[in-house]
């Protein structure tokens, strides 16, 4: 790959990341905060746009990008059209009008993610040593927009909507840009449209496998206290005094990328039961060092908490897609990534932010809320997913 082309992807996937992170991460706090009479059930709504945006992405992606337009196109079409939602979004005061323009925005905004690894891999002649490279500037995209909000002091300043804007000129700015990177354009124009295929239902099955199965079911069950982190963590994390809360959050970011690069080598080692098993232990732990933590003596716990994300995310997905990669052969590869995506941000983590927002309200206090009784909730429910996946699943590469 020549190094301009490099340096192209390296940028786009910086500003794909920086746009997520600069809002996302702090999308709790702003909704309790700079919305008017807004409850931890909204939180959960609005978080719940990720869902719907990841269920309807792969007709935007499989039918538009694959078959008539390029994708460098659709990608800066968007931003573009990106940039002036996200700027709305910061003028909102009411629920009400926020939610439609936020739907509106992610239903745009997560065929996006496709859409770049879809560029960056038809410039690659080997995506297995060429990608990670790429990709590592997604993550210290978002690193570098939690800590500018933390070092700007948005949060304890009460002006979350600078989030929205920062976000609406990074938007713009990759907007303009997408129409600078290699053309892309689509492989399949002129061929059927396959509803299966688009959903990637055609890798379905590979469910035969009774371990995939096990493995599939625990990844939308994983999924529902997933919910609770992405939805709560910075709304709990200020509610109980910590400065610069999205910063600190940055940390798991910063861990994903160190366990990343040493995944490898545990992965040699432990095999893809105990990779599991480890991530989804992580996940307990984290929620339970939630329920302990504080901002004073346990203040450790919190900050441990967060830096767990690395291995909460890199053992359990990361070891899920190369899982699946390895069980579903060559012409189900495609299908059977798009399948687990669908259940797990689609469908896994729907279940969960419809639950944890009216659970989280159900422990409202007149001071706050009670934050060790709500951790709890998805602690318990990653041990059970744990403990079943532990005793039930085998690694085994036949299908039947």
């Amino acid at each position: 790959m020549k190094s301009a082309v490099r340096v192209q992807l390296s940028f786009m996937m910086f500003l794909e990341f920086f746009i997520w992170g600069a809002w996302f991460v702090t999308l709790g706090t702003f909704v309790l905060k700079n919305l008017q009479g807004t409850t931890a059930t909204e939180v959960g709504v609005a978080f719940l746009t990720q869902s719907i945006g990841a269920i309807i992405a792969p007709f935007i992606v499989g039918i538009i990008a694959d078959r008539f337009i390029s994708a460098q196109v659709i990608l800066g079409a968007i931003h573009l059209v990106g940039a002036a939602l996200l700027w709305m979004c910061s003028g909102m005061t009411t629920f009400g009008s926020f939610y439609p323009v936020l739907l509106w925005y992610m239903v745009l905004y997560m065929p996006t993610l496709a859409l770049v690894n879809s560029i960056a891999f038809r410039q690659m002649n080997d995506p297995s040593k060429d990608f990670s490279f790429i990709r590592v500037f997604g993550t210290i995209g978002w690193i570098i927009a939690g800590l500018l909000i933390g070092w700007l002091n948005w949060e304890r300043n009460n002006t979350l909507d600078l989030t929205f804007k920062m976000a609406a000129i990074a938007s713009l700015v990759l907007g303009l840009f997408s129409f600078t990177l290699p053309k892309t354009p689509p492989l399949k124009k002129g061929s059927k449209i396959s509803v299966k295929e688009i959903l990637g239902l055609d890798a379905i099955r590979m469910l035969k496998n009774r371990s995939y199965l096990l493995f599939f079911l625990a990844s939308i069950a994983i999924c529902i206290p997933l919910a609770f982190y992405y939805n709560f963590t910075n709304p709990f994390l200020n509610e109980i005094g910590m400065n610069a809360a999205a910063g600190k959050q940055a940390l798991g970011q910063v861990s994903e990328v160190a366990f990343m690069v040493v995944m490898p080598l545990f992965f040699s080692r432990l095999g893809v039961k105990k990779m599991l098993g480890l991530g989804m232990l992580a996940w307990v732990l984290r929620y339970l060092l939630f329920a302990y933590g504080n901002v004073d003596s346990n203040y450790w716990m919190l900050i441990v908490g967060i830096v767990l994300h690395g291995v909460c995310y890199d053992f359990f997905f990361v070891t899920g897609q190369i899982y699946t990669d390895k069980l579903a052969g060559e012409e189900f590869k495609s299908s059977a990534q798009g399948f687990v995506t669908l259940a797990t941000y689609g469908v896994g983590m729907l279940i969960g932010f419809l639950i944890s927002g009216p659970i989280v309200e159900s422990y409202k206090t007149g001071t706050g809320h009670d934050w060790h009784a709500v951790w709890l909730i998805p602690a318990s429910i990653a041990a059970a997913v744990l403990l079943l996946f532990l005793a039930f699943f085998k690694d085994q590469k036949q299908t039947t």
